[in-house]
This record gives C-alpha cells, structure tokens and sequence, in this order.
C-alpha cells in the first residue's frame, strides 16, 4: 500500500491568522494581511508557479501601499509559520518500516517548496511527491492526482491519501484513490 500526505496541516503547520496574531497586536492589521496575502488570487498563483514571489509583493505593495512594511515583515517571515507537526513526522519511519510506499501531494509555492526541502529532512524519507508549483494545478484538480499517480506509476485502487481540507478528499476519491480527512496523526495509524 501507498500512503499519501497532504504537507500543509499534516506534516507542517499552515495557521496564516495564528502566525499573522504572532506578528501584529493589531487585529485590524491581522485580518488584512490574511486577505492580502493568504486570501488572495496571487497566492493560488504561487501555488500553481504562475507568478513569482517578487510579483506577487509588487501586486500587494500596489493593493495595499499604506500597509507596505507589514506585507514585507509577513512575507519576510513567512517560513516560520510551517513548523513540522510532531505525531505525524513521528509515524513516517513506521510508514516505511511497514513496507509502504509514501508519498507528498502539496499545494505550495516554490518559495516555501524551497524552505521546506532545505530545512525539513523527515523529507528525504519519501519515496516522491508532487509539488503543485511545479506542475501548474493545484488541488482539487485532478490533475494533481493522476499526475502523482502517472509520475510514480502508482495503482489508485492501492493508495490511501489524507488530506485535512474535505474538497481535497473528496476529489482523490473521484480518482479512485481512498481518502482520509486528516484530522491528527492517529487516523494514518489505521492504514499501517
């Protein structure tokens, strides 16, 4: 069997208004940077490698030009928000002493794909992954699916994919993968 993870909210945090209140006293600036950052179309652009960070700053200053020097604090500090998720990273050596085959399906940008390659190591344990930048769709596309699927020549029928957002669940299964709502590491330990 194959396991497949979801890296965001299952091997590393992804809390942008947790990180954001860590950054600003001020919820006023908290709320705004979540809209202008995290909630934007930009940022599914990152995430698709459809545009580069230094153009995605360049769209924000504009936007939002009296908010300048917070857009650069978050952006500069960014990395910190995606601290590893401790009882997940855990179960990895039992995924592979178990005999299973394990895999990363992501939405991420090519900034923080970077960060996290260089600085997380439990990566080295995989034996693939996909990387939403580096193909252009993001979930729930299936293309993100058959992609990982075709890459590694992996039969869906024997793959398990967790996942902590249901429209992402839900579109695996369309693709014949079975697909867990990734709520703590304690839900992969069923499959090993």
């Amino acid at each position: 069997m194959n396991i497949i993870l979801d890296v965001g909210n299952v091997l590393v945090d992804y809390k942008p208004l947790e990180f954001l209140r860590g950054l600003f006293s001020d919820e006023t600036v908290v709320m705004k940077m979540n809209e202008t950052i995290f909630g934007s179309q930009e940022w599914l652009l990152m995430d698709q490698g459809k545009l580069a960070l230094n153009e995605a700053i360049d769209i924000f200053h504009k936007r939002e030009p009296e908010y300048i020097s917070e857009i650069d604090h978050t952006i500069k500090n960014v990395n910190s928000m995606f601290t590893p998720i401790t009882d997940t990273i855990k179960l990895l050596p039992k995924i592979k002493e178990s005999g299973h085959g394990l895999y990363y399906l992501s939405n991420i940008q090519k900034d923080i794909r970077d960060h996290l390659v260089e600085n997380h190591e439990y990566l080295k344990l995989f034996d693939g992954g996909v990387f939403s930048c580096d193909i252009r769709f993001i979930k729930p596309s299936p293309e993100m699916y058959r992609h990982l699927l075709e890459k590694y020549r992996l039969d869906p029928a024997d793959c398990v994919f967790f996942d902590d957002m249901e429209v992402n669940v839900a579109a695996a299964e369309k693709e014949g993968i079975k697909s867990v709502l990734f709520t703590t590491a304690e839900c992969v330990l069923d499959y090993l």
